[in-house]
């Protein structure tokens, strides 16, 4: 499956919030400190992306997707009304061709996730790490604590507009679908991000920056890849509903049997309920697939852990779907309804 573990790379918003009020003799304050150096190193790298395109000696392939970046940006202020503010103006290259290591964590016979507490953000249900050993470090202490662990590779990040986010090299290696999906995500998070509620985010920037991306390459009579978004998302969709319904399974199994001597029985039914998800992945989903390898089906991890991750950007798609297509299809007003009703809590 084509993943974009892109949105919010919560130890940039630490720093935001968190070097005046954290020391560096604590745990979090060490991991902090080093967030900094890292997003220093990645700010003190950008060049002027414009500058980049003018410049003769800039390799054709690179000089057209910098332009495309260009106009997805422009497109996602002028069209869609998110605040680029300065992001996407600059470019970093990279020292490794990963940005960062994404953990996430979850408990074996229950439906909950390991969570982390940032300064600025709250508490979120996964950490980064520019330290790819530490990474490794924690995923290890975790897993030996007897919990399900999934740590994954993420090529993007926002820090919400509070610093000026430049392209990554990572998001330049990836084709022109994914470039534009990878802008206007993450400048959905300008728009608008809910404390505390990063599933929400996470999931809603999905939404826009697929259908975003599908209605830039539409404008621009690009009707190939167009459909090609479109399939995408399609997938995204369908898989987003086996996730959803494998973890209300799971949620029923595990309050039939409550307590501390079920734990047996909860993990189990676990097992049974991930089988069940397999067969049907393969039998009836892997058949519909447009965009990603039907093996796919076949080989996806299935845990708790890996649940919760895939769930973080893809919970409640359907309806922001509903929401999008009661609004005659059109992205903005799609968006900025499901923004009202967030904040009304609806």
């Amino acid at each position: 499956m084509r993943v974009r573990w892109g949105g919010v790379l919560l130890v940039l918003l630490g720093i935001l919030g968190g070097i005046g009020l954290i020391t560096a003799a604590t745990p979090l304050g060490r991991y902090i400190a080093r967030g900094a150096i890292a997003e220093a190193k990645i700010l003190g790298r950008r060049r002027s992306i414009a500058s980049m395109v003018a410049d003769s000696a800039t390799p054709p392939a690179v000089r057209a997707k910098l332009q495309l970046v260009m106009e997805a940006r422009r497109f996602a202020m002028d069209s869609l009304g998110l605040p680029a503010k300065n992001a996407f103006t600059q470019y970093s290259k990279l020292e490794h061709d990963t940005l960062v290591l994404v953990l996430s964590g979850a408990y074996r016979d229950e439906l909950r996730s390991v969570t982390w507490w940032f300064p600025v953000v709250g508490r979120v249900p996964y950490k980064g790490f520019f330290d790819f050993e530490e990474a490794e470090r924690a995923e290890g202490e975790l897993r030996d604590a007897g919990y399900d662990t999934y740590l994954r590779p993420s090529p993007a990040f926002s820090t919400l507009g509070f610093f000026n986010d430049p392209l990554l090299s990572t998001t330049l290696g990836e084709d022109s679908l994914d470039i534009v999906n990878t802008v206007v995500h993450e400048l959905t998070h300008n728009k608008f991000y809910a404390k505390g509620a990063a599933v929400f985010n996470e999931s809603f920037a999905s939404f826009v920056g697929a259908r975003g991306a599908e209605r830039f390459f539409t404008a621009r009579g690009d009707s190939s890849n167009a459909r090609r978004t479109a399939a995408r998302w399609h997938d995204d969709l369908l898989l987003g509903d086996v996730w959803e319904r494998t973890f209300h399974s799971l949620d029923s199994a595990y309050r039939l049997h409550p307590g501390d001597s079920a734990r047996a029985v909860r993990t189990a039914a676990r097992d049974t309920i991930y089988a069940r998800t397999r067969r049907m992945l393969v039998d009836s989903v892997g058949p519909q697939l447009q965009a990603i390898d039907p093996r796919y089906a076949a080989r996806v991890r299935l845990d708790n852990a890996s649940l919760f991750a895939q769930l973080i950007y893809a919970t409640g798609l359907s309806k922001f779907e509903s929401t999008y297509a009661s609004e005659a299809r059109d992205v903005r007003r799609a968006l900025e309804r499901t923004i009202e009703e967030k904040k009304a809590g609806r």
